[in-house]
């Protein structure tokens, strides 16, 4: 069954999309990372453009954080003054990331940062969990 995006101007086949939200929303739920890093490179392989991928994604975003802030909040777990200092970097962040967004979208290139920034971004998160990894395994031997 395909359904057609007009904003992404292609046709995806609706069990594909729901596949790729609930595998997102299960590794998110298990490890608590965001699925908008995730979820954005399933999206542009399935050959929706970048641009259109990662506002698209947002959503998706959005209900899955909130849920998981409102389970930790109902366990008591939540610490107010972290949240409000992450809360305050993470606004100046998306701020700035629409601005560079929009500069971008203007000048051509914004595929190209996208797909740079994901490589860069996945190589170090990559890095860094393989570095823990073999550190890990050192302490129990």
């Amino acid at each position: 069954m395909q359904l057609y995006l007009p904003i992404a101007e292609m046709a995806v086949n609706i069990f594909v999309l729901l596949a790729t939200g609930l595998a997102v929303g299960f590794v998110s739920g298990m490890f608590g990372v965001g699925g908008g890093f995730l979820m954005t490179p399933l999206w542009m392989f399935l050959g929706v453009s970048p641009g259109v991928a990662v506002t698209s994604v947002a959503s998706h975003v959005t209900a899955s954080s909130f849920s998981g802030a409102l389970s930790y909040w109902r366990r008591r777990s939540v610490d107010i003054q972290m949240t409000s200092i992450l809360l305050s970097g993470g606004l100046l962040g998306t701020v700035s990331g629409v601005w560079v967004f929009t500069k971008l979208r203007t000048l051509g290139q914004l595929d190209l940062l996208i797909k740079f920034s994901y490589l860069i971004m996945l190589t170090v998160v990559g890095s860094l969990m393989l570095i823990e990894s073999i550190l890990a395994i050192v302490r129990i031997r």
